[in-house]
């Protein structure tokens, strides 16, 4: 009898313990605005990407790649209410156990009634009723925020994919920072319009915040094989990253402030992603260290074509790549990183 009662009140427990995390797991993924690392989706999304990584590890082609990664944010976002769901009607089913529904099947059968709300098992006893009024709400509430955020992802991504798109009509196809920094000396953007610099700065301020509050939306995929959010990020700072190191006159201070902005953006987004980096200092990079980066002979091929354009650079070209070398340091890992992370496709570093 000791016995008995010792277990229906860890079975009980247990049954709390569950309901309480899965409850928090959803208000900290939908409704928390600062980003955190919520274990239960972290084991569900990367449960699911391991068959999706599986899958794409067999394919021999980019493309075919691209389009089975394609499926793995919204089939991991689907994913995810089901668990939560799962994990609420076990929670409960130990909760009635604990209570006193001795037949275990009884008590799955009354969690699951209860959590769909489709009242085809009676219950016994004031305090289960009050349990399964209980169930039942959170199971609507937990659908109800999926469903309600919705919106919000797919807007986040909407005006992510829109720079994205527009990056490639400036920058070629595939896109280099080259051809963009020409296409931005053409126009007349080199210097002194800052409103185009300016949008690229608040791209990367709404990266950071939406793709590490709801970081699900780091996996949805460009509409287009060819494009990415990671590579587009690291064309702007490329080309800033060109721009600064190798063209004679003064800078802009509003691309100073976007390649800036999306230093911090990416590196946030790395940290976010990549548990030995979180413990980094916030620079992120030991200027000590020796860091990878593209060979000279590419950096001296698009001098050269620079030059062939009729822009005016810096004569010293030792110095002009040593500041390369040195702006490209801050961002390089996290873009490399999120690349591999996401399968993004290649972008030639200059």
């Amino acid at each position: 009898m000791v016995v008995d009662l010792v277990l229906q009140t860890l079975a009980f427990l247990a049954g709390i313990f569950l309901v309480i995390v899965t409850l928090s797991a959803a208000i900290r993924s939908f409704v928390l605005p600062r980003n955190e690392t919520v274990l239960l989706n972290a084991l569900v999304f990367r449960g699911v990407r391991f068959f999706f990584d599986l899958a794409a590890g067999l394919s021999r082609t980019y493309s075919r790649r691209d389009r089975i990664e394609a499926h793995y944010a919204p089939v991991a976002l689907v994913a995810l209410p089901v668990v939560w769901l799962g994990v609420i009607c076990a929670g409960f089913t130990l909760i009635y156990w604990g209570l006193g529904e001795r037949d275990w099947l009884d008590c799955y059968q009354l969690s699951g009634s209860s959590l769909l709300t489709l009242g085809t098992h009676k219950t016994r006893g004031a305090l289960i009723t009050v349990f399964t009024f209980a169930e039942a709400t959170l199971g609507l509430l937990l659908m109800t925020l999926l469903i309600s955020y919705l919106p919000t992802i797919y807007q986040a991504f909407a005006r992510r994919e829109l720079v994205v798109a527009r990056l490639e009509l400036r920058a070629g196809a595939p896109a280099s920072a080259y051809t963009l920094l020409t296409w931005l000396n053409r126009s007349g953007s080199l210097l002194d319009d800052d409103d185009q610099w300016e949008r690229w700065e608040e791209w990367f301020m709404e990266i950071e915040e939406s793709h590490t509050s709801l970081p699900i939306i780091s996996f949805f995929r460009s509409p287009q094989p060819g494009r990415s959010w990671v590579t587009a990020a690291g064309l702007i700072l490329d080309t800033a990253a060109l721009m600064f190191s190798v063209v004679e006159g003064p800078r802009s201070r509003q691309a100073e402030l976007t390649f800036k902005a999306g230093c911090i953006s990416v590196n946030r987004v790395f940290r976010f992603f990549d548990q030995r980096a979180r413990t980094a200092p916030s620079s992120l990079i030991d200027e000590n260290d020796p860091v990878e980066d593209p060979t000279r002979a590419g950096f001296e091929q698009v001098y050269d074509e620079l030059l062939a354009e009729g822009m005016l650079l810096r004569p010293n070209r030792d110095e002009a790549w040593e500041q390369y070398h040195t702006l490209r340091g801050r961002y390089h890992e996290a873009i490399d990183f999120l690349a591999k992370l996401t399968v993004s496709p290649e972008m030639k570093p200059v």
